[in-house]
């Protein structure tokens, strides 16, 4: 029906690279001039290809085929500090694929790359507004931790915006990723078969103690706004001992002290909370451990404290079954007992978009399990079998 090209493919890839490349690493944060300029430069490959560009007022960029036809793609935006295959693999797998079917009459094949996935306004922005799940109203009021709210963010768009896409035109929705975990690498295999994603919950706790001197307030009178934030860490990693199983993971990933002076007892500590896990009643019992928690050492401690839910909660999503077969077989007909189903312990735009169409999701092996780091990456065979997996699975889909 259509051949992919591997050569044309890793050019592409490479490509992309360039846009906010920082050493072997990438800073493309959504909205940045980099993002901005990729987005441009993708639009100029996706009309080169015969299909037609558009942008969405998230800043969502698709490549539309005519009539009805298969989404495949990812996203296009990095972490601060991020590897050069996060999302843009599934973005620049897609755009190889649909200009191969259409060069050749094949398939009608349609790309995306999804807004802000990375969460510089809070995690899967584009995908979760265009699905339906996050009001387009509140998302613009959405605040980065520069302070530039999500609705300034997309302005920088400027004339390039367009109408929202009907999800409806789509039949279904493939993403390509990396792995981002160390599975595949350990056991030498080529291609993972996504089952589901897991679900994530994530606070915002702010500590309120005495800012004091540091020199002169005796450790026994000190509200002290850091150590209850340690006694936080510390307390869950105990308590969730019988709540969580192996794949439970929790996070604090962002802590500001204030005024963050070496002299200065700590006044004020606002950190993030995140927990993930693929069942969704255990993260409920995780969230109560965490109230439980707050309310002890409020008691303990003499802080105030208080918790902000940041955006929707995700819910664990299973990726449909035809999609999973259809994947399955295709691994199978390219990597023959070299790929295996898993479960994706991180987060993807396929999650929101189930919500909409069947969708399927494939990995590819991450070295050394190494991602949202600058040194991500992935062996260029291992690329091109995911690739040639993927094009497969369009054939038999």
């Amino acid at each position: 029906m259509f051949d992919v090209d591997p050569h044309r493919f890793l050019e592409d890839l490479h490509m992309l690279r360039r846009f906010g490349k920082d050493g072997v690493g990438v800073r493309r944060r959504a909205f940045s001039e980099a993002d901005i300029a990729a987005r441009d430069w993708l639009a100029e490959r996706i009309g080169e290809a015969g299909l037609l560009p558009q942008f969405d007022p998230l800043g969502n960029l698709f490549g539309l085929a005519p009539g009805r036809s298969l989404l495949i793609g990812s996203h296009s935006d990095t972490q601060p500090e991020g590897g050069w295959l996060d999302g843009a693999l599934g973005v620049i797998a897609a755009l190889e694929i649909a200009r191969a079917s259409a060069a050749a009459g094949g398939p009608a094949v349609s790309i995306v790359s999804f807004q802000d996935e990375e969460g510089r306004f809070g995690a899967l922005t584009g995908s979760s507004v265009w699905s339906g799940k996050l009001a387009l109203q509140e998302a613009d009021g959405l605040r980065a931790t520069d302070g530039m709210t999500f609705a300034e963010a997309r302005a920088k768009l400027g004339s390039d915006v367009g109408d929202f896409v009907d999800p409806a035109r789509f039949a279904g929705f493939l993403e390509m990723h990396i792995e981002q975990g160390p599975v595949l690498d350990q056991a030498k295999e080529a291609i993972g078969v996504v089952t589901g994603i897991v679900g994530l919950r994530q606070l915002q706790i702010t500590v309120n103690g005495q800012q004091n001197h540091a020199g002169t307030t005796p450790m026994a009178l000190r509200r002290d706004a850091f150590t209850a934030v340690t006694c936080i860490s510390t307390l869950l990693e105990d308590r969730f001992a019988n709540v969580v199983t192996p794949q439970s993971v929790w996070t604090i990933g962002h802590l500001r002290l204030e005024p963050n002076a070496s002299s200065i007892v700590p006044g004020r500590a606002v950190f993030t909370l995140q927990w993930r896990d693929a069942d969704a009643e255990r993260l409920s019992r995780m969230e109560r451990v965490i109230l439980d928690t707050l309310d002890d050492v409020r008691l303990s401690s003499g802080c105030e404290i208080s918790a902000e839910r940041l955006r929707q909660d995700l819910s664990p999503m299973p990726m449909d079954e035809t999609m999973q077969s259809v994947l399955s077989q295709a691994a199978e007909a390219v990597a023959p007992g070299r790929w295996r189903a898993m479960p994706s312990g991180a987060l993807h735009d396929a999650s929101n978009v189930a919500a909409l169409m069947p969708v399927g999701m494939l990995f590819v092996p991450s070295i050394n399990g190494i991602s949202h780091a600058f040194g991500e990456d992935t062996a260029e065979a291992d690329l091109v079998t995911g690739l040639q997996v993927l094009a497969e699975a369009v054939r038999r889909v």
